[in-house]
């Protein structure tokens, strides 16, 4: 007997260290959160079946090579116009039928349909994009609809729990966790930048769809995935999309500042074939023509020292800056130029 009391103690008390061990869900009124959360927020996010009209040339043997065709068979070997189609997901947010997607997921779209969890289904139409954030904003004709809160990615860190829910290979609905794996990241290759990284399983079809935080708030819009790796998925910052919602929603697009101006960082070897007695600042590689920049008398290979009287290493915090600035606002330049500093004011124009 007392043999068998200690192996149940060992077993007990093994038992009872592992369970203390384990990574434990989060739990709120003693009910598992995700599935709280999931069932809250869940009516909010849609599917979005895209569907893009495209032409196709018909290889014509005849045509080709030049000979005649009887008409009756020219038929046979005029180009086609065939749907393309393709799947994302959204997420409502306004009663009023407006939703958030991505805009690669829309882009050129002919038709869109929008389901909702309960199974309704409505005609979707693009009511402003940017190509730049790959944001979009989809509007159905319905009222009275369920939203998600929109939270501050801001305050964010690395580790805390994140849900995605979306449309992955067409399965309506799809939950997945996990954490959030890094924040400010930035994939060159698609022209990114300032992503949320996290490890919560993001698949094709999931794009447009919202990353959650533990408090059923979104935090982020699902965008892109490492298609070769496993557990890196990435999400734009819901902030980024909330500064830029109203421009959508009333103008159709994001109205930026722009100056017209490419710029790279000052190195040893630019310094040294440009003759600078420093490797610092930012160097502009090209002006745009009819640009601000080129009116206000900038040139290729002058050197940004200082902007509205503030110093800057790179060539991003200088552009950082300037996206700051409001369309019509002055900025003040401070350039080194053939051994001289001279200062030049430009005014900012939107982008085109």
């Amino acid at each position: 007997m007392r043999i068998k009391f200690i192996i149940f103690a060992f077993l007990f008390l093994t038992f009872n260290f592992c369970w203390a061990q384990a990574p434990a869900l989060p739990r709120v009124n003693g009910l598992n959160a995700i599935a709280d959360i999931v069932e809250k927020v869940g009516p909010a996010v849609v599917n979005l079946d895209v569907v893009k009209m495209e032409k196709t040339r018909i290889f014509n043997p005849f045509q080709d090579f030049g000979f005649d065709m009887d008409p009756e068979f020219k038929k046979f070997f005029e180009d086609k116009i065939i749907p393309i189609k393709g799947a994302g997901s959204g997420f409502i947010i306004d009663q009023e039928g407006y939703i958030f997607t991505n805009e690669h997921v829309v882009r050129g779209a002919d038709k869109i349909k929008v389901t909702l969890k309960d199974g309704r289904s409505f005609d979707g139409k693009v009511i402003g994009s940017d190509a730049t954030l790959d944001l979009a904003v989809v509007k159905i004709s319905a009222h009275n609809l369920p939203t998600i809160p929109l939270g501050d990615s801001s305050k964010i860190r690395p580790g805390e729990g994140v849900i995605a829910i979306g449309n992955p290979y067409g399965f309506s609905n799809t939950v997945t966790a996990g954490i959030v794996s890094a924040v400010g990241r930035t994939l060159g290759e698609l022209g990114k930048k300032d992503l949320i990284q996290t490890d919560a399983a993001i698949n094709p079809g999931n794009s447009g769809g919202p990353l959650i935080n533990i408090n059923g708030e979104v935090i982020g819009i699902n965008v892109a995935i490492v298609a070769q790796a496993q557990g890196i998925g990435f999400a734009i910052p819901i902030n980024d999309a909330k500064e830029v919602r109203d421009d959508l929603i009333s103008k159709g697009k994001v109205v930026r500042p722009w100056v017209g101006i490419y710029m790279r960082d000052v190195d040893e070897k630019i310094a040294a074939y440009l003759d600078l007695p420093l490797a610092e600042g930012v160097v502009i590689t090209d002006v745009v023509k009819d640009s601000p920049a080129e009116r206000a008398g900038l040139r290729k290979y002058d050197i940004i020292k200082e902007v509205d009287n503030n110093k800057f290493k790179s060539s991003g915090e200088v552009a950082d800056w300037v996206q700051k600035k409001k369309i019509g606002e002055e900025v003040a330049l401070l350039i080194f130029r053939d051994g001289k500093n001279l200062s030049i004011k430009l005014k900012i124009k939107e982008r085109p």
